[in-house]
């Protein structure tokens, strides 16, 4: 079964195997979310190390809050929260952190300069690429040196911005289930995407030279 994709009566039965104790139910959803959970926590820690102790921490705050489970959101989001929460509360112990409120508006400034969009005026497509992305080639994404690159970008990103952009586009969250984990706003969410989209893909075009002229 996947809890990911389970329909409320499906995972409010999920629910009542893990507290019924029922260990092949725990250890389904352990290989469900475990590796999401690892690399949410991995977006706000800065060793691999670190962030398994978090995964671990995370689990045994997931079986002490089952009962407390109302099944407002999905059981993955619940669980992504908890790896969230779990992961500040790590940071700020290493006195390396701010709470994640207080993020939500940093870094202003444009990544990406703005000859690269057509201007506000624009006739047809104000804002939108004057000199866009050129695609990527065929499997650049998977090479050691471009998963690097990709790692180092988002690694360097604002918490905040890290934390949306590991939920929407590594871990897979869609934006409901992003603004439930971190509780931000429909608005919030959408600005802080773009804002991690677009400083992530300047870090690689600067690593790549992948930019082309629109005619």
């Amino acid at each position: 079964m996947c809890y990911t994709a389970a329909v409320p009566d499906a995972q409010h039965a999920v629910v009542d195997a893990l507290r019924a104790g029922d260990e092949r139910a725990f250890a389904r959803l352990v290989d469900e979310l475990g590796p999401a959970m690892l690399r949410m926590a991995r977006a706000y820690t800065r060793t691999d190390a670190a962030a398994e102790e978090v995964v671990q921490e995370s689990w045994m705050a997931v079986l002490r809050g089952l009962d407390g489970f109302e099944g407002r959101s999905t059981l993955r989001t619940w669980v992504l929260g908890i790896v969230i929460n779990v992961a500040r509360a790590s940071v700020r112990r290493d006195a390396r952190s701010v709470p994640f409120s207080a993020l939500a508006d940093d870094d202003d400034g444009p990544a990406i300069g703005p000859e690269r969009f057509l201007p506000p005026g624009h006739e047809r497509w104000p804002g939108h690429w004057a000199i866009a992305p050129t695609p990527w080639p065929d499997r650049a994404l998977e090479t050691a040196e471009a998963l690097a690159a990709l790692h180092a970008a988002v690694d360097a990103l604002p918490e905040s911005q890290r934390a949306v952009i590991t939920l929407r586009d590594i871990v897979g969250a869609d934006a409901e289930e992003t603004r439930n984990a971190l509780g931000l706003s429909d608005t919030n969410q959408r600005v802080l995407l773009h804002r991690a989209r677009t400083r992530v893909r300047a870090a690689l075009e600067a690593t790549f030279g992948a930019t082309m002229r629109l005619e």
